[in-house]
């Protein structure tokens, strides 16, 4: 199979399990708080990947284990946390769109800090996945008002720390195995989790005796396998195999399966959110098309 075909498939299961993942942090929050949910979600994940990784470190450079640190930081431990902070507030299907952001931030870090270029294609493909993105924003805050959208400053500052981690991977991880990136990622940022976990009150009587604990073990548990481990992995091998700008633009297609998810749960949907996800859908589309 060629490399093409390789990278959209990528594309497509990413997709797939991100765009669930905030679906699963808003049911994981009906048992846990923000803090709880975000460490668990990083030690379960390290655990993880460090029992299946921990042998692929070796073949790392010393000259890596800085970029490791600070990819491991970026693209994982400070978003887990504010990822769970931000759906206290604001909906689920909200913060998948905001996080659409990360293109955007991939170019305009890509191209000021790491020196990567972009086309103009690829400028015009991120500037109409945005105009997508900001119309399903609006909409959403037109139909539930009572959302705190200061909160969303949590998602956006994650997609710049997003937008920062696919350029780092991109630029001094290449020659890296996928699944020891994310192994090193963890390495540094399981012991950090646990400390915060353990000052979160979640080994208190009041945290095992909320009738949802159950089902937000589980929920985060799934989280964590499927929406950040094995995604990690893959994550990693899309960035090597395509361009960070390609890599990135995944999150234009999560927010439509988090609208999906949204809509089963509940929440409100619009004919202009279908406008709008379609604009996004030719965004991706003209951001990644060759040229003849």
């Amino acid at each position: 199979m060629k490399t093409p075909n390789i990278k959209w498939i990528y594309l497509l299961i990413l997709s797939l399990i991100w765009g669930s993942s905030f679906i699963l942090i808003k049911k994981s929050l009906l048992g846990l708080t923000a803090y709880q949910l975000g460490a668990l979600r990083t030690i379960l994940t390290g655990i993880i990947l460090l029992t299946f990784g921990f042998h692929k470190l070796k073949t790392v450079e010393t000259s890596k284990w800085k970029w490791l640190l600070i990819s491991g930081l970026l693209g994982s431990f400070i978003p887990s946390f504010f990822f769970a902070i931000a759906e206290t507030e604001i909906d689920s299907a909200v913060a998948s769109i905001l996080n659409s952001l990360v293109p955007l931030n991939t170019i305009l870090l890509g191209f000021a800090v790491f020196k990567i270029t972009s086309t103009k294609r690829q400028v015009l493909g991120v500037i109409i996945g945005f105009i997508g993105t900001a119309l399903l924003i609006l909409k959403g805050a037109e139909l539930n008002p009572n959302q705190n959208y200061l909160y969303a400053g949590f998602v956006i500052a994650s997609t710049v720390m997003y937008a920062a981690n696919v350029n780092i991977v991109k630029r001094y991880l290449q020659d890296v195995k996928p699944l020891a990136i994310a192994a090193g990622n963890y390495i540094f940022i399981v012991i950090p989790a646990v400390i915060i976990l353990f000052f979160s009150d979640f080994f208190t009587a009041e945290t095992f005796n909320n009738p949802n604990i159950i089902n937000a073990l589980i929920y985060v548990t799934i989280l964590s396998v499927f929406g950040t481990a094995i995604a990690k992995v893959v994550f990693f091998k899309l960035v090597q195999l395509s361009t960070p700008v390609f890599a990135s633009s995944v999150t234009y297609i999560m927010p439509l399966v988090a609208l999906g998810w949204g809509l089963l749960d509940g929440e409100a949907f619009s004919i202009v959110q279908i406008f709008a996800a379609l604009l996004i859908l030719v965004g991706v589309y003209l951001a990644n098309k060759r040229k003849a």
